[in-house]
């Protein structure tokens, strides 16, 4: 998901549920110079997230306890944070359904479950941060797809290009990446997606190439509408 992100040197990102902070390290491990915040809604993580921050020596980076919905006011009440209209938001929502059998790890299950409105929530509040034509970003399971696009063609998040994720070969995609922009106006495309496996269940070359060596996924296909070359090509 980080290496999808069209992110430069300056943007201000901001990813929804950071967890313990991989994604914002990993996508500031690839691009420098950017202003990253977290939202975290479990204060154990975001603390975990913080420590993650200084261990890594991440610079201008916040990470925010807090819900995701209720984030202009929180941002609005955080004086470390100057401005809260983002060039780049990216989030791995929860998705679990209320009724999906829990995990025995309740800060993992409190991660995941999601309430039947949580996704559409979500989405109408990266729209209410993102700056016209920033990104959004996210990791959803197929099965959500179609109620993803819908949630954002409401409140304006347009010209999505979805990512199918195989966990190998001639396997369905259970999770795929969608990326999209505030104000985009074209139709939805599917790009040529990644395969993470090969049968000795180790990674392909391609995924490798993210995973270890900090390559982006896509990085111009907001500017080349008719023709986007692969991601085996591309890495």
């Amino acid at each position: 998901m980080a290496a999808l992100i069209p992110a430069r040197p300056g943007n201000r990102v901001l990813e929804a549920g950071c967890g313990a902070g991989a994604g914002l390290l990993c996508l500031s491990a690839r691009v420098e110079n950017l202003m990253l915040t977290g939202f975290e809604i479990d204060p154990a993580t975001a603390a975990l997230a913080r420590i993650n921050l200084v261990l890594n020596a991440s610079k201008d980076t916040q990470i925010v306890t807090g819900d995701i919905c209720n984030a202009g006011q929180i941002l609005n009440d955080t004086p470390e944070i100057s401005s809260f209209q983002f060039d780049h938001i990216f989030a791995n929502p929860p998705w679990h359904r209320e009724d999906a059998t829990a995990s025995p790890e309740p800060r993992r299950d409190k991660a995941r479950r999601a309430r039947k409105d949580t996704l559409h929530r979500w989405i109408s509040t990266f729209a209410s941060l993102l700056r016209e034509k920033g990104s959004l970003t996210m990791a959803i399971p197929s099965t959500r797809l179609a109620e993803t696009l819908a949630a954002c063609e409401k409140v304006r998040i347009g010209s999505a290009e979805i990512i199918p994720l195989w966990p190998h070969e001639g396997e369905e995609a259970r999770i795929v990446l969608i990326r999209a922009r505030r104000g985009g106006q074209a139709g939805s495309r599917i790009l040529p997606g990644l395969v993470l496996h090969k049968d000795d269940g180790s990674f392909t070359p391609a995924a490798e190439a993210i995973l270890r060596n900090g390559q982006p996924l896509y990085s111009e296909s907001f500017r080349s509408p008719r023709r986007v070359s692969g991601p085996h090509k591309d890495l």
